[in-house]
């Protein structure tokens, strides 16, 4: 096969193999590091003197700093030289690592995850462009599949391995196993991954500096709009308020500043590609998918269900096994031609499945098995949803557009986690208080069932020793609690009634996409 100038970062053989390694072993990092703290953020708590809502902003800080970085990626790699940014990035995520680790108070701590959070957010995106640079373009949903394996596989893997080093070392470790793996990383990245030649790079005056200044203040207020709706009380708090302001008028900024600006730090324009247009909306709703399952399962079996956090992180791992085992077959299946546009179709009605199941099964005393079926379904679901989509947004750019177009969608896929975990909180928060009301105006003590259950609590707990009197009030305690945990408990049902709804409006919107203009030559595919 003759390589043409767009096939020049084209790999074969072994450099091919050590590059995917190293690519997938990045992604990773950047996405177990997303959600192994959640699990350890009481022992932070305890161990650094902070309260729950100072603690929040480890998570916080995290994820804003990787949404501000996402989309610059493609254009820092173009004036540093991808291998070189990419192994910076390493370095930085690795060194601040450390740091996150011997933090001695809780805004230390803080500080050095907006840091790590900097070279993580670089880390998920340049490794999806230098997966799909390295293999021919009939490759390429093969490519995507081994990507999506790392960043599917990422957050299930986060919450088990947080609980199983918090229980058995201690938090600082979260951070410390980052350190031989980013080394390793940082090595290989060096010796192996190439860079491609971008021309002439901007001196310091030409440089979007305008550009840095609204994206960071209209992602970063966004990011944190999402992350303190809830708990502030949304628009009754003046920082959200003030917050939301900054997002809007940042956002039509930012988008008039890179239309006009010659040298743009988000190349915008390359939003023309039809496909990349719709795969950004896809991916958001992949990330509102991906991230509001992987967050609310576990909270529902350790709120409700009484579960531990490592229980409750181990549930999650027959799933993301499922959509590994998928990948490679979803790839052959996009290299033989089948329409990406199906199996998108095909994955969203499957997820669809998933949350009605889900819907239908969880209740104050689900088990294991009850969850474990569901589960599966939702990991052939996002199976048939992440490559398809993330090949059909990139199976038209060529060149650096591969780079910005990954930018656009791995930005659009952490919104869409951050979108639908504020979201799904604050539905869980407003339906929680509404069956309550209705659940306690359907008590009435006059009634013969309430008098009974009332009666019937009272004796068990008289029948342990305590007095008429303090059975009772225990008696009528015990109730509001089963009225508290049913409210919970449908709660989630609706929540995942909704989750389901959102994803079959998506299908008739994705089965009027466009065929992918690129056709496969057979012969390339064979390779």
């Amino acid at each position: 096969m003759v390589q043409t100038g767009e096939d020049d970062l084209v790999e074969y053989g072994f450099r091919r193999v050590i590059i995917t390694i190293t690519a997938v072993l990045c992604a990773m990092l950047e996405i177990v590091d997303t959600t192994i703290v959640n699990v350890a953020l009481n022992n932070m708590r305890g161990s650094l003197g902070a309260s729950l809502t100072d603690v929040a902003w480890v998570i916080t800080a995290y994820a804003i700093a990787n949404v501000i970085v996402i989309p610059m990626t493609s254009w820092l790699s173009q004036q540093f030289g991808r291998r070189n940014y990419f192994a910076v990035s390493i370095v930085i995520f690795t060194a601040a690592s450390f740091l996150c680790g011997n933090a001695t108070n809780i805004w230390e701590l803080v500080a050095f995850r907006f840091i790590q959070g900097l070279g993580g957010g670089a880390l998920l995106v340049t490794a999806q462009t230098i997966i799909t640079e390295s293999y021919p373009v009939a490759k390429r949903g093969m490519a995507q599949a081994i990507y999506g394996m790392g960043v599917i596989v990422g957050p299930t893997l986060g919450p088990p391995l947080g609980g199983y080093i918090v229980d058995h070392f201690s938090w600082p470790y979260i951070f410390y196993i980052n350190i031989p793996i980013g080394i390793i990383a940082t090595l290989l990245t060096l010796s192996f991954v190439k860079s491609p030649k971008y021309g002439t790079k901007l001196k310091a005056s030409q440089v979007d500096w305008w550009g840095i200044v609204l994206l960071s203040a209209f992602i970063g207020s966004l990011q944190y709009v999402l992350e303190h709706g809830q708990q502030d009380d949304w628009f009754n708090n003046l920082t959200i308020v003030i917050l939301t302001v900054v997002t809007v008028f940042g956002f039509i900024l930012f988008i008039w500043r890179e239309l006009t600006y010659e040298h743009p730090i988000v190349n915008l324009r390359v939003l023309k590609d039809t496909n990349l247009r719709v795969g950004t909306i896809m991916c958001f709703i992949l990330g509102f998918g991906l991230y509001g399952s992987t967050f609310i399962i576990p909270i529902y079996t350790q709120s409700v269900l009484g579960w531990s956090a490592l229980d409750a992180g181990l549930l999650l791992i027959p799933s993301s096994i499922t959509t590994g085992i998928m990948m490679p077959f979803i790839g052959k299946m996009i290299q033989r031609g089948i329409p990406q546009a199906y199996m998108v179709a095909a994955g969203f009605f499957i997820f669809f499945l998933f949350t009605f199941w889900m819907q239908q099964v969880i209740t104050p005393d689900s088990s294991e098995a009850h969850l474990y079926w569901p589960l599966i379904l939702r990991g052939v679901g996002l199976g048939l949803l992440f490559v398809p989509i993330t090949t059909l947004s990139l199976s038209t750019l060529k060149g650096k557009s591969i780079g910005e177009g990954a930018a656009f969608t791995g930005m659009m896929r952490q919104l869409g986690g951050s979108f639908g975990i504020a979201i799904i909180t604050t539905f869980l928060a407003r339906f929680n208080q509404e069956h309550r009301v209705n659940l306690v105006s359907h008590l009435n003590k006059s009634s013969f069932e309430v008098q009974q259950t009332v009666k019937e609590l009272q004796m068990g707990f008289m029948s342990k020793g305590f007095s008429a009197n303090e059975s009772l009030a225990k008696a009528y305690k015990a109730l509001e609690f089963k009225v508290m945990l049913q409210s919970s408990v449908l709660s989630y049902m609706d929540v995942f009634l909704y989750l389901g709804g959102l994803f079959l409006l998506c299908i008739p919107f994705i089965l009027l996409i466009k065929k992918g203009k690129n056709k496969i030559n057979p012969a390339d595919a064979m390779h």
